[in-house]
């Protein structure tokens, strides 16, 4: 039987570097577009650097290929880039292209990654996939638009939308890669509110596994995704802490000062943390995965505290070559810590 040919968008970034790989090893042609440059090699993968935006390169890639889907993985973040016009234009526009190329060529299935961004308030239960989205800031409210766009063509083709929370795996950073710097060099890691919050992640590989058993579902859908039995922010950073020889201890941060700091350093651009981080980071957010659990026979493998080992593992043995990346992802270099970095000096 014939392996399929997959289309990869963001194919040179974190998890799209993870999603192609796999597939290469399961014999998938692969081939990849990215506004990155991928220096990658193998005989079954081609990269193009170029933008999603560019409806003629689409248009020239698929005339040379026979996609049997697309993995629609490449997105702009709202900390790692400062023209929000362009974030926009590539996270809505980027996925309004992928859509029409999918109908025009008669590509079977588009899978998307979407976001817990897509809210910015804490529940007091597991989220389902019928909650209402009410994202807080651009992030969010494009993949809230990329969801809309993509469910118009649901009579072209099946699409597919995994609902994410923060991917998580070695090599992984951004933001992360500041919890990372506090640990390393034994400072103290501030939670909010006492860290009794319970957000979830989901590991790379679990979120690849779910990409991989998509090719097999023939609906359209929405599915939340993520890790099982989510310890505390608190929890987290202690097992962490404990794997390791740092001496960084967990410290609490009142809520009541945290927030509308965060806040203010945001508005005056001091900060990496935007609305949505400031709003969820003494807050819980956890999905119900039932759906994908039945649907695709998915499980995840990691816990969250066992995803954060791993990345902080990678970040520790390559800081400094971390600290001298340029021109790489957002998700695979570190986050600028602007006035963070005087918290550290007090930690």
């Amino acid at each position: 039987m014939k392996k399929k040919t997959i289309l990869i968008t963001g194919g040179a970034g974190f998890f799209g570097s993870l999603l192609k790989k796999e597939l290469l090893d399961k014999d998938y042609t692969v081939v990849s577009v990215d506004i990155e440059k991928d220096t990658f090699t193998h005989p079954h993968f081609t990269a193009y650097q170029g933008d999603i935006r560019d409806m003629e390169l689409l248009e020239k890639i698929a005339t040379q290929y026979k996609f049997d889907a697309i993995f629609h993985v490449a997105a702009m973040l709202a900390h790692a880039v400062k023209d929000k016009q362009f974030l926009w234009e590539s996270n809505v526009d980027g996925t309004r292209n992928v859509a029409e190329l999918a109908k025009k060529f008669g590509i079977e299935r588009v899978v998307f990654t979407s976001s817990n961004c897509l809210w910015g308030e804490s529940f007091d239960r597991p989220v389902l996939e019928t909650d209402e989205p009410n994202p807080v800031e651009i992030y969010g409210r494009s993949k809230l638009e990329g969801e809309n766009i993509l469910n118009e063509y649901t009579d072209d083709f099946h699409a597919i939308m995994f609902r994410c929370p923060t991917i998580i795996d070695a090599g992984r950073l951004g933001l992360l890669a500041i919890l990372f710097e506090f640990i390393d060099e034994d400072r103290k890691v501030w939670v909010v509110g006492g860290g009794k919050n319970r957000y979830q992640f989901i590991y790379a590989q679990d979120l690849v596994d779910a990409f991989v058993k998509s090719l097999s579902y023939s609906k359209s859908n929405i599915f939340n995704i993520g890790s099982d039995d989510v310890p505390t922010f608190g929890e987290a950073y202690e097992y962490v802490i404990k794997q390791t020889d740092s001496k960084a201890r967990v410290a609490n941060f009142p809520r009541w000062i945290a927030i509308p700091a965060m806040q203010v350093a945001y508005f005056l651009r001091l900060s990496p943390l935007g609305p949505y981080q400031y709003k969820m980071i003494a807050e819980s957010f956890v999905f119900d995965t039932s759906r994908i659990k039945k649907e695709l026979g998915w499980k995840p493998t990691l816990t969250n505290s066992e995803m954060l080992q791993r990345a902080y593992a990678y970040y520790h043995k390559n800081r400094k070559e971390i600290e001298n990346r340029k021109d790489v992802s957002a998700h695979n270099q570190a986050a600028k810590m602007g006035v963070i970095r005087l918290l550290k000096w007090m930690s």
